[in-house]
């Protein structure tokens, strides 16, 4: 047995969880979008699936290349699966789904939305994108006019009172107004509320 002091194997035959699986002739590996364990796993799989569409059919070849498709903790928990449980890709397609269901489970509420800060090392495009990205997945679905208002309640008391106007705006109005208003109070071209 060849191996890493006597922990594991790194034969071929060991580490290769699909070692009988062929190639078809003229097949080309697709890139794949990575699924690291965060996000809509059915969205993963269906992106996965359309990429894969030539092969419809070849369970085993579907599930030989799955991986190619999984990062960090989503790869981590395929390699250490027993792959012989697995005799189609539904079966492979259900254990994921099991596994990583907890995506699909906890979305955000308005509750975790109201809470949502600005990293210290982000900036406020960046921050109102995550935060839109993220009220985009809440449940039940929000409308833009009440994603504005909840987004206005997060701003800090400085920038609330100047961004009072923006209700009913787009989203996307009211980060261009935020932006505006911080470059005003850093050039002092407009006075702080706190002040």
């Amino acid at each position: 047995m060849q191996g890493i002091g006597s922990q594991m194997s790194v034969a071929y035959k060991d580490l290769c969880l699909f070692p009988d699986v062929q190639l078809p002739d003229g097949f080309r590996i697709p890139k794949f979008d990575l699924y690291d364990g965060h996000g809509d796993l059915v969205a993963h799989l269906r992106g996965y699936c359309s990429k894969m569409r030539g092969v419809g059919g070849k369970d085993k070849l579907l599930m030989a290349y799955f991986s190619q498709c999984l990062g960090r903790a989503a790869l981590e928990w395929f390699t250490r699966q027993d792959v012989s449980k697995w005799y189609t890709w539904y079966d492979m397609a259900q254990a994921f789904a099991r596994h990583f269901q907890y995506n699909i489970e906890i979305v955000p509420d308005r509750m975790s939305l109201a809470k949502m800060e600005k990293k210290p090392n982000e900036s406020f495009r960046e921050y109102g994108f995550r935060w839109r990205e993220q009220a985009a997945r809440a449940h039940p679905p929000m409308e833009e006019k009440e994603m504005v208002e909840y987004f206005l309640q997060d701003q800090e008391p400085t920038y609330f009172g100047h961004l009072i106007t923006a209700v009913g705006r787009p989203f996307n109005d009211v980060i261009k107004m935020r932006e505006m208003v911080e470059d005003g109070l850093k050039s002092s071209k407009i006075m702080s509320y706190s002040a």
